[in-house]
């Protein structure tokens, strides 16, 4: 892996202008969205045609369960994470959760799913809400931790986010700049817990585009206190950093895209997600050709770690799985 940019495409299949951009060193990740996924198959035809061009490449989909799920069709429709809080056996039923999720990502081709969500429910954040586990810190720790285990037993590494936790922050993101007033220590008490119990088991983070303002001006995704101060530093952590979506409306307080990659990648992120923007994304390659930034490691540790193979569905584990889920009522 050599470069420092995950983009997207915009079909179910690679154009010639595609191929082109993957073949660019800088590029180092792929990630899906509803809009390239037609079935089980044709997922794996596109893993297959984008692994032709780049076979470092890391292909990536958001597959949280509930309604951030953007394998659909052919896939089993998990439950929201939140879902599996008033489980009897809810432990066991995350874990059966994180395995399913992990094994049909694999099985079609892709190497991750960006989860779990480890946002905290205060039930202020419309756009965290039903994602998380819980708004208990150590029950959604718990619930969290046995997802992991689940996508790790499948071979799929685990990436925890929105660091430092979006869910007191009530604006959404994605179209505002979210602001959380609360001061350090109050986050170091509640919304980091996940994020500090769980730094050994998760290979990588996503930090969250929400501003701090007793912390740092700047959002937790640019901000080197966040990132290398508290996550590396106090945390420990040493897994990969991906910036969330480097388009979303709460990532453009620090200018265009090529000021964005720069402004992440400066403050510790290892690789800069910038989607549904083909001209951000051609702009972002840009700056990183010039910048001539070095490649980040560790990246290759989320790289799948076991092909379940497409008869996956015969598999006795998976028939357990499925039928644990069906009887808590969790899936159809």
């Amino acid at each position: 892996m050599q470069g420092s940019l995950m983009l997207d495409i915009a079909g179910t299949w690679l154009t010639a202008e595609d191929r082109q951009l993957l073949r660019q060193p800088q590029v180092a990740g792929l990630i899906l969205f509803a809009r390239n996924i037609e079935d089980p198959r044709q997922v794996r035809e596109l893993s297959a045609a984008i692994r032709a061009v780049r076979p470092d490449l890391l292909l990536a989909v958001d597959q949280e369960g509930g309604r951030v799920q953007r394998l659909r069709q052919g896939f089993v429709r998990l439950p929201a994470m939140r879902a599996l809080a008033d489980n009897a056996n809810a432990e066991h039923q995350a874990e059966q959760c994180g395995w399913v999720m992990a094994t049909e990502v694999l099985a079609a081709g892709l190497d991750l799913s960006f989860a779990p969500v480890l946002d905290l429910d205060h039930q202020r954040s419309a756009v965290v809400g039903s994602r998380s586990f819980e708004g208990d810190a150590q029950r959604a720790t718990l619930l969290a931790g046995a997802f992991i285990r689940g996508m790790n037993a499948a071979g799929m590494a685990a990436t925890g986010k929105h660091f430092p936790g979006h869910g007191w922050a009530e604006a959404d993101s994605h179209v505002a700049i979210p602001v959380d007033e609360r001061s350090l220590e109050q986050i170091r008490a509640v919304d980091l817990q996940p994020f500090a119990q769980l730094s050994r088991q998760l290979a990588a983070v996503m930090p969250a585009h929400v501003i701090y303002p007793q912390v740092d001006s700047q959002p937790a995704g640019f901000s080197r206190r966040w990132l290398q101060d508290i996550l590396r530093g106090e945390l420990a952590f040493d897994g990969v950093i991906f910036s969330d979506d480097l388009s979303m409306a709460g990532a453009h307080v620090v200018g265009d895209a090529a000021c964005r990659i720069e402004a992440a990648l400066a403050a510790g992120c290892d690789m800069g997600l910038v989607c549904n923007d083909r001209a951000a994304a051609e702009l972002a390659l840009s700056a990183l050709q010039r910048l001539k930034v070095e490649p980040p490691q560790g990246l290759a540790r989320m790289r799948r770690q076991a092909f379940p193979g497409i008869e996956y569905r015969q598999n006795p584990r998976w028939l357990a799985a499925l039928g644990s889920l069906r009887d808590a009522q969790l899936i159809d």
